[in-house]
């Protein structure tokens, strides 16, 4: 199966991080996307072929594991990242770069482009994609650099790939010595007379792809992005970003229509309940679970668990489906993570869960608090089991690593939604930002797990790409639940998926590769939290601290 992956723009870094994690996955990828403006250095690249300080023209520069000398990506390339077995001998490189090239020449002549360019084709003793090759006039339109590498399987797989200059600035070049050529230009279709956009030639480049690497068929998703930043600034509205992404709001569910029988949920205040909520305001500590509005919240509370929430109680980000007060957060509180050890030691919990709002009004997105909490939960309370969820940290890898340096037993960070939802549903988040916060924290040893909605306008075919990528990525507990709209200031509902479909999709994500998958109309992201981390094997790093673990039913919801 070839899973094509169009991203939209995507930092470098995250880019890499993405790539390395599906060296591990079982069927091929092809991701296609922008950079911010960056410049690369390869293996052999010569650091004098870099002219200027990259930040004097608005980039960055970034050493990495590809072969080939120094490049430029920037907006108006399109580069594309084949992540693909190849055969395990000396020439399997040579042989994929070839293929590469070869794909962006039969898309190009696909498209037709325009006689006026010229060929275009290779230029013999360079690598790469070339504008009348062999001619004094010879002039480069994509650059290619691959790595292959081995799975722990023993497969042979693909990194980097090739970026295809469609529209981007060929100013950014004059400042490099471009793939160490000095003797021959650098161009784009634009400045060689073409009209064709970068999602044409985005089509095009996936129709050749699907020949050479879909023999066991393909399925693509699409990150739904604006086509102007005149139109982003005219798409802030969350009802015309769902209309873009090919979703009606006014033909989904009335907001006054009645719930479905299995979403009713009755209201229960015992003794237990009571407890729990004296616990809370005695110290002074917020939960998701009524911030977000959770529909499980007299079943978690009467059975003595809750979800913390860190770093205050206001979120910096206005997601479309979430009823958290996004009004200027306030200073953090700097006792906050002694209270929540103490809230975990006085309830007994075997499993704690703490999540957090956004916070990107700090330089490490809140980063340290949430380490801090995991830290003074262990101190008070030495034999339980921690697992946050967390927000990407603008993908900061300084940030996410001091979170992961503090070792919880798991790992989460939600994906949400589908991928052509993701700027309709998160504006400020990505789809493959989430999908590298993850992969990352898989690369550090940790469980790591994520979770979406459905009901905002997703098939299921969309819902079970998702799945897949999650395990691609070195997810291992997933959860799926219905969105209940909090109030007409938020996304509508499209439908209500019914028990059976959950069933259905609770089957396909084992199938897919995921440990455990919680899936269900009532099931929010730590919901039965400490039976899925069993399930899935979160285990103690360090010792006996958690040899006496056990499963609790702990926790509500996330900030659905």
């Amino acid at each position: 199966m070839l899973r094509v992956r169009s991203l939209g723009r995507v930092g470098y870094q995250e880019g890499l991080a993405l790539q390395r994690a599906l060296v591990g996955a079982r069927d091929d990828y092809l991701l296609l996307l922008e950079h911010s403006p960056v410049y690369t250095l390869g293996v052999r690249a010569d650091p004098a072929h870099v002219l200027v300080d990259p930040a004097s023209v608005g980039a960055t520069l970034e050493r990495t594991d590809r072969g080939g000398d120094v490049t430029y990506h920037g907006p108006g390339q399109l580069v594309v990242y084949p992540v693909v077995t190849v055969t395990d001998d000396p020439g399997a490189g040579a042989a994929h770069v070839h293929r590469l090239e070869q794909v962006v020449i039969d898309a190009l002549a696909g498209l037709g482009v325009p006689a006026s360019a010229g060929a275009v084709g290779r230029q013999p003793g360079y690598p790469g994609v070339w504008i009348e090759p062999g001619t004094a006039r010879a002039r480069k339109l994509a650059a290619v650099g691959v790595r292959t590498t081995r799975s722990a399987d023993g497969r042979r797989r693909t990194q980097h790939g090739v970026a295809v200059n469609v529209d981007c600035d060929l100013a950014m070049f004059d400042h490099i010595v471009p793939c160490g050529i000095s003797e021959f230009p650098v161009t784009s279709l634009r400045a060689e007379g073409s009209g064709w956009t970068l999602a044409e030639v985005a089509r095009a480049v996936v129709d050749r792809a699907a020949a050479v690497w879909g023999g066991g068929g393909m399925e693509r998703a699409v990150v739904t992005a604006p086509a102007t930043a005149l139109e982003d600034a005219a798409e802030r509205a969350p009802w015309r970003r769902l209309r873009r992404a090919g979703v009606d709001p006014d033909a989904g569910v009335p907001i006054n229509s009645p719930k479905p029988p299995w979403l009713r949920v009755p209201v229960r205040i015992g003794e237990a309940y009571r407890g729990l909520d004296r616990t809370l305001r005695d110290l002074g500590l917020v939960t998701v679970c009524e911030e977000a509005g959770c529909p499980n919240i007299y079943e978690c509370w009467g059975a003595g668990t809750a979800t913390f929430m860190v770093n205050g109680a206001r979120c910096t980000r206005a997601c479309g489906f979430c009823q958290v007060d996004t009004r200027h957060p306030l200073p953090l509180d700097p006792d906050e993570p002694e209270r929540v050890g103490e809230a975990v030691a006085r309830m007994g919990l075997r499993h704690a869960v703490v999540t957090c709002v956004a916070r990107d009004d700090l330089h490490d997105g809140g980063a340290g608090p949430i380490a801090a909490t995991v830290r003074a939960i262990r101190r008070r309370q030495p034999g339980t089991t921690v697992e946050v969820l967390i927000s990407d940290c603008k993908g900061d890898a300084e940030a996410l690593g001091a979170v992961f340096a503090a070792r919880p037993d798991v790992l989460n960070h939600n994906i949400e939604t589908v991928a052509r939802l993701q700027r309709a549903v998160r504006p400020s988040a990505g789809y493959a930002r989430s999908l590298a916060v993850l992969a990352r924290a898989a690369e550090a040893g940790l469980v790591v797990k994520s979770g979406l909605m459905v009901g905002l306008g997703e098939s299921e075919e969309e819902v079970r790409a998702t799945l897949a990528d999650l395990a691609a990525v070195g997810v291992r507990i997933a959860t799926v639940g219905q969105y209940v709209r909090p109030s007409r200031r938020h996304l509508p509902v499209s439908r209500w998926w019914s028990p059976s479909e959950f069933e259905r999709l609770r089957r396909a994500g084992l199938a897919l590769g995921l440990s455990h998958v919680q899936a269900s109309p009532l099931t929010r992201s730590s919901y039965h939290a400490g039976e899925a981390a069993t399930s899935a094997g979160a285990v103690p790093l360090d010792g006996p601290r958690h040899e006496h673990a056990v499963p609790v039913r702990l926790s509500s919801a996330d900030r659905r």
